[in-house]
């Protein structure tokens, strides 16, 4: 039986994420302490470059006599323009530095600099609890919560209070409803259709939007904007999934809604997400990343020409089976909300948890 990926929208889960950095670096938080989505969790230099400024060779002197004429030291932040030596004689110029850095080495009459690029910091994503500590990478959050799952998301991490503007599931999201009253907030925006929308939300400064589709010749306009973006359904024009509306639309003005508008990782199971952090007595069970298919599992089909569409799995036929075109597929019958059933390989399948 083929593993299935699974897209939540849940109204009250518990929500353990594992934030770590791609190299080793400095974990700043604490255990059990609460941390907001976009606290700086864990910082590192992310990549290394050196500059070195051979004083002797530029001088034409020896290495001895150049050493003794540089005047930084280990460990020394220096900025472009800094003197790192004068040469002897009434015209001779200054060697300075061409790069801001940090010396990391002198000797022989050289200077050698660490010019990498500024630290790479890594933000918590989610609201919640430090559960654990990955030594030198990162932590574990935990948060109790609604939980919806996107499709798309433009890279961008924010949080703030959630403000339905989006009345119906299908309504489409127009720059004139944008204003000033609606600056700083989380918005539940609808369908984007065009830059206009986007334009208007950076203009008032909203927190950030989540569309249940957006047309795909605004998908590059929509990365370059301040705030995120996480479209829950299609890239399109599609109403939102119920579910998703449901448990957004129910928790209207809810404080400290993170967006984590990252991309989806088809190899993590990482996904675009929305979590509201909400009260709890319990903790309730952790959702499972994937599933395996079976018949009466709401599902969404990921690829044209169904992109989008949702349905019911009815059938899970043995063996494989040949698709028009040819090719022999594990495949599952899928009865569409809109009654048509049609074959899908089971790789163009998502189910809806």
């Amino acid at each position: 039986m083929m593993l299935a990926p699974v897209t939540y929208n849940l109204a009250l889960t518990t929500i353990l994420r594992k934030r770590v950095l791609p190299v080793d670096g400095e974990v700043i938080p604490k255990l059990n302490q609460r941390v907001a989505a976009t606290d700086v969790i864990a910082e590192a230099s992310y990549s290394h470059s050196h500059h070195l400024i051979d004083v002797a060779r530029i001088l034409g002197i020896k290495p001895n006599v150049a050493e003794k004429l540089v005047s930084l030291h280990v460990g020394e932040e220096v900025s472009a323009g800094t003197v790192v030596a004068t040469g002897f004689g009434l015209f001779s110029k200054p060697i300075k530095v061409e790069h801001s850095g940090r010396v990391v080495a002198t000797g022989g009459g050289q200077v050698l600099l660490d010019i990498s690029q500024k630290d790479f910091q890594l933000k918590a994503g989610i609201s919640g609890e430090i559960i654990e500590i990955i030594p030198k990478r990162g932590v574990v959050i935990q948060e109790v919560g609604g939980l919806i799952q996107g499709v798309w998301g433009n890279g961008k991490i924010a949080r703030g209070r959630l403000h339905v503007l989006a009345q119906k599931p299908n309504e489409i999201l127009a720059a004139s409803q944008l204003d000033i009253s609606l600056r700083s907030l989380v918005l539940l925006a609808g369908s984007c259709q065009d830059t206009d929308s986007l334009k208007a939300a950076a203009d008032i400064t909203a927190r950030g939007l989540i569309l249940s589709s957006i047309h795909p010749m605004l998908l590059d306009f929509a990365r370059k904007m301040p705030y995120p973006i996480i479209v829950t359904d299609i890239i399109g024009q599609q109403a939102m999934n119920a579910s998703a509306y449901k448990i957004l639309s129910t928790n209207n003005q809810r404080e400290n809604v993170s967006l984590n508008a990252g991309a989806y990782n088809r190899y993590t199971g990482a996904r675009p997400e929305i979590v509201i952090p909400l009260p709890h007595a319990d903790i309730p069970p952790v959702p499972r990343d994937v599933d395996l298919f079976a018949p009466g599992q709401a599902v969404r089909l990921c690829r044209a020409p169904h992109a989008g569409a949702k349905g019911t799995l009815v059938n899970l036929p043995s063996g494989l089976k040949t698709l028009p075109n040819g090719l022999r597929v594990m495949a599952a019958e899928v009865k569409l909300d809109n009654g048509e059933r049609i074959t899908v390989p089971l790789v163009n399948l998502e189910v809806l948890g």
